[in-house]
């Protein structure tokens, strides 16, 4: 679907679409595409003059089709969301996730390839070249609806996701991605599952994060940042005490059961060497994660802790080979 509307120069800005919608639901108004695009003729609204793509958009989310005699209607239930301009453009975008949200071209766009997670100001970002030439028109609608804007510092050249819509990012587009990157993979179904004792270790850690700081005064941005960061080398960001003042502990989580073994890649060994102190090992059992009064293992500074210390055994799983 985003394939064929790649064609068009523009899919719409939020002037567009709600002077389109007030023209449609007007008493006895009987629209045709013929009508609409001498409407709009010679017309700028939102600072363009360009609307090709305006009306497919609109089709290809729900929001408009045709009837049997090419008169425009609007979704019944697209009504009820009319009441305000505002209030349009937030379920514009919630209507765009949906129709996308099996799309393989918008999945791309949004997948792990080009997402990455701020700490320093909590974003979610997305690299500017993950929509391309090919797409310019799809950012220009996103970037017009508010979902995506410049990053706040202009020298990280990355859109952020807006955070008043990371909610609907995170319910309507997050599950498909984090579902595709699961089979994108080609995984078995014990790895799966492997995912997802690890997804819940996570979890477990977010919260039992937030009750250790309780008293700090921003527990709830406490998160999981492994669903938009994959190389990250962590998957938690938290604070090391009520008292700081911008994420400084930076958890690893590891679901294992009582033999305490887990695998520690390349990159998350480097992140641990780097941020050294800051850095921390969660072991969490995921056999007692229900239990109230549990706490996982905690292992401060690893590359000093596990990686040289020679207590811990290890062993490669795979190696790289090369030839020139």
């Amino acid at each position: 679907m985003l394939r064929e509307l790649s064609r068009y120069e523009n899919l719409g800005t939020p002037g567009f679409f709600w002077e389109l919608l007030q023209r449609l639901r007007e008493n006895n108004a009987r629209w045709t595409p013929d009508d609409l695009t001498a409407y709009f003729f010679n017309r700028i609204v939102d600072g363009e003059a360009v609307f090709d793509g305006c009306l497919p958009m609109a089709k290809a989310i729900g929001i408009i089709r045709s009837d049997e005699r090419s008169v425009l209607v609007i979704d019944s239930e697209f009504l009820d969301f009319l009441a305000s301009e505002s209030y349009m453009r937030a379920k514009t975008l919630e209507r765009t996730l949906v129709a996308f949200g099996n799309d393989d071209e918008f999945l791309t766009i949004f997948s792990p390839l080009y997402l990455s997670y701020d700490i320093v100001y909590s974003l979610i970002q997305i690299d500017r070249s993950a929509f391309g030439f090919r797409y310019a028109n799809l950012r220009k609608f996103l970037t017009s609806f508010g979902f995506i804007s410049p990053h706040p510092d202009n020298k990280i050249r990355k859109f952020i996701i807006n955070p008043k819509h990371r909610r609907v990012f995170d319910m309507r587009l997050l599950p498909e991605v984090k579902r595709r990157k699961i089979g994108i993979d080609n995984l078995e179904a014990a790895l799966e599952q492997k995912r997802i004792a690890g997804a819940n270790a996570e979890e477990f850690v977010v919260a039992f994060e937030k009750r250790r700081v309780a008293t700090h005064p921003k527990p709830e941005s406490i998160q999981r940042i492994s669903d938009y960061d994959v190389a990250a080398g962590y998957d938690v960001v938290s604070y090391d005490g009520p008292d700081s003042v911008s994420y400084d502990r930076f958890i690893e989580v590891k679901s294992c059961t009582i033999d305490r073994r887990f695998f520690w890649s390349k990159n998350e060994i480097l992140q641990a060497k780097i941020k050294r102190a800051q850095y921390f090992l969660y072991l969490v059992n995921p056999e007692r994660i229900r239990d109230a009064a549990y706490e996982p293992m905690i292992i401060q500074n690893p590359y000093q802790n596990v990686f040289l210390d020679q207590s811990w055994a290890r062993g490669a799983q795979s190696w790289l080979f090369s030839k020139d």
